[in-house]
């Protein structure tokens, strides 16, 4: 029966004094365009907050985009920013903006803020559309979702248009990669997918980091059932999804959020505060309370609306600094003279608590490149209450290191020893991430010194200690095969190297260290607790190679992590060991069905020889340029 109330989508007041209070955290059930029925007549009302525009109208195909007659213009709410009216007859899939004429005079087009959908760029309209109707089949994969610290979380990040293109260039749908993308990151043991940011924004080159469509899943790949149906597939394969978020700043585009009323409506007024120099854009004013509503009820949809797991926080050291990135007459201190943006604090911490009201075992993962403390702590503690942070110092230390050519290495050690002393700081993910595949930095592989046979091994040896190291992890497309140029951002992966032996025993070995990571506890059991680590020698800098304990929660699961940096095969290396007992090689890069050198070691009995602080001791080789993962041997069966 349809619906006979006259203001079926009209803002309520308790709507508009939580909007204004900044704790309507639905706000998009009442801003936007929404399909409806008001006194039994089908049609859209279209709800927009402009609260200095003095005229919006509605302009579309079906008035030749004008929007300044009174059959187009909204009514503003009495004392509440919003400007509103019903459109009967009007559907899903009409194109449409808003006139909005500022409070000088100035007479302009914007897309709506809320839309659920936009055209397809370099169109900039946005479309009505209805997100109810999608049937979801992941209910089982909600109800065994569970908190991730004491699980295997492996990330692949990817970006969705240079993952695989069609043979003529073009895009593949939401649909269409469902059936290409499921089966790789299955057999692939990847438990989780991020992508990198898939509201809608007019320029590829800014991967999406530059938005103006934050409700809008962009139109490039399809409509939003058709990423709604993606993420249901992935989660029926068991595969985690995050998306890429970005409430630090949002594109000038003249169609988006800039001046949205003819004022700094969502950007602050004072340009020292709105203008991030390094990227064009503006930020968000997170001194108001509607942008809190705005933004914390985006986080919320994307959850409800699209099902996923989690968020990567993109930039959250720019929102946390005044001077991120600016010269000394770029910015001013906050009131107190520090250099701490105070409102866009607040505005995280009302964020992540938010979301973990809702969703207790989201992920939200901040990129946040300081040393700024507490950034998993909880909100109550004082934190920004995030439950997981990209660990940029051990990604800029390890890379460092390995770019280093082999002789250079024992000089450079500490670059491998200094990041488990603060491994514990924080809930860290280790990220080898696309910003350091681009932009001349080479690829993983080509950052590798020597030969064509040791950057293979260097990158087998870089994957590894990457899995081995306390915290969850994360790999940026390509590195698992040996993308051998650095990332394009607008062709496709380099997939026909997987023609040559070399990258497809690269891809063989990554499969394998996947499903060893999962397969074994220790690597990810004890992420967080001191416990799951220990060295066996840190200060073997002279031959450039580490080893370590990781543990689980049971002492049969510890393993053994030897990895030897130099293209110099180690004979007769003693090692300490935490038991007596039999070791056995439980994975080797240097296997040969991974490109390696077929060197293994046979079960190694240890012997009460102390080593390495340890009461027993075995021998045993390590090849060059290799990880290496032993385990004790168990009981045998008594026959």
């Amino acid at each position: 029966m349809a619906n006979t109330s006259t203001t079926v989508n009209l803002p309520s007041s308790d709507d508009i004094y939580l909007f204004h209070e900044g704790t309507n955290y639905r706000s998009y059930t009442m801003l936007g365009a929404h399909i409806a029925a008001e006194e039994g007549i089908p049609g859209v009302r279209f709800t927009v907050w402009a609260p200095h525009a003095t005229y919006v109208g509605l302009a579309g195909n079906h008035n030749g985009w004008d929007g300044t007659e009174d059959v187009d213009s909204l009514y503003k709410i009495p004392d509440s920013g919003f400007w509103s009216r019903f459109f009967p007859g009007m559907k899903a899939g009409t194109f449409y903006k808003y006139r909005i004429v500022g409070p000088d005079g100035s007479n302009f087009l914007k897309a709506d803020p809320y839309a659920f959908q936009a055209e397809v760029r370099p169109a900039t309209a946005s479309i009505v559309a209805d997100l109810n109707g999608y049937v979801w089949g992941d209910a089982a994969w909600r109800r065994r979702s569970k908190a991730p610290y004491n699980a295997p979380l492996n990330i692949y990040e990817m970006h969705f248009g240079t993952w695989r293109q069609k043979e003529d260039g073009g895009l593949y749908t939401y649909r269409e990669m469902s059936e290409l993308l499921i089966p790789y990151l299955a057999e692939m043991s990847y438990t989780h997918v991020e992508f990198m940011p898939l509201a809608e924004h007019p320029y590829d080159l800014s991967w999406g980091y530059q938005g103006t469509g934050y409700f809008a899943a962009t139109s490039r790949y399809g409509k939003p059932q058709d990423l709604m149906f993606l993420i249901d597939k992935l989660h029926q394969a068991g595969i985690g999804v995050l998306l890429d978020w970005v409430p630090a700043h949002f594109a000038k585009d003249a169609h988006g959020l800039r001046m949205f009323d003819g004022t700094p409506l969502y950007e602050y007024a004072d340009p020292m505060l709105a203008e991030k120099p390094g990227w064009g854009t503006l930020s968000f004013d997170f001194s108001k309370p509607e942008i809190s509503s705005f933004l914390i009820s985006n986080a919320l949809f994307w959850f409800e609306m699209f099902h996923i797991d989690g968020m990567r926080v993109d930039a959250v050291t720019s929102m946390l600094r005044l001077d991120f990135e600016k010269k000394g007459h770029e910015y001013r201190r906050n009131a107190n003279g520090g250099l701490e943006n105070l409102e866009a604090i607040q505005f995280i911490q009302r964020l992540n608590k938010t979301i973990f009201h809702y969703y207790p075992k989201a992920l939200m993962m901040a990129e946040e490149s300081s040393a700024w403390p507490g950034v998993t702590a909880p909100v109550h503690e004082g934190g920004l209450g995030f439950n997981y942070k990209w660990n940029m110092g051990w990604m800029n230390d390890t890379l460092g290191y390995i770019e280093h050519d082999f002789g250079a290495r024992p000089y450079h050690h500490n670059l491998l020893t200094f990041p488990i002393c603060y491994a514990y700081s924080e809930n860290y993910t280790l990220p080898l991430s696309h910003d350091e595949v681009v932009h001349g930095k080479k690829s993983l592989l080509d950052k590798m010194p020597g030969t064509y046979e040791q950057k293979f091994a260097g990158l087998r040896l870089l994957l590894g200690y990457h899995i081995s190291h306390p915290g969850k992890k994360l790999l940026f497309m390509g590195g698992e095969f040996g993308q051998f140029i650095e990332w394009k951002d607008q062709d496709q992966l380099d997939w026909l190297l997987l023609d040559y032996e070399s990258h497809r025993r690269m891809l063989a070995f990554t499969a394998a260290l996947n499903k060893l990571y999962v397969n074994e506890k220790a690597l990810w059991e004890l992420d967080h607790e001191l416990e799951g680590y220990q060295w066996i020698d840190a200060d073997d800098s002279g031959q450039s190679i580490v080893s370590y304990i990781r543990r689980g929660k049971r002492p049969v699961d510890t393993l053994l992590i030897i990895i030897n940096f130099q293209p110099v095969e180690r004979q007769m290396y003693r090692l300490g060991v935490p038991r007596p007992g039999t070791y056995e090689e439980l994975f080797s890069s240097e296997n040969t069905d991974f490109g390696g050198s077929g060197v293994h070691n046979a079960p190694m009995k240890s012997s009460k020889t102390e080593w390495h602080n340890q009461v027993n001791s075995i021998e045993l080789t390590i090849p060059p340029l290799s990880f290496l993962v032993l385990k004790k041997a168990g009981r045998k069966a008594v026959k």
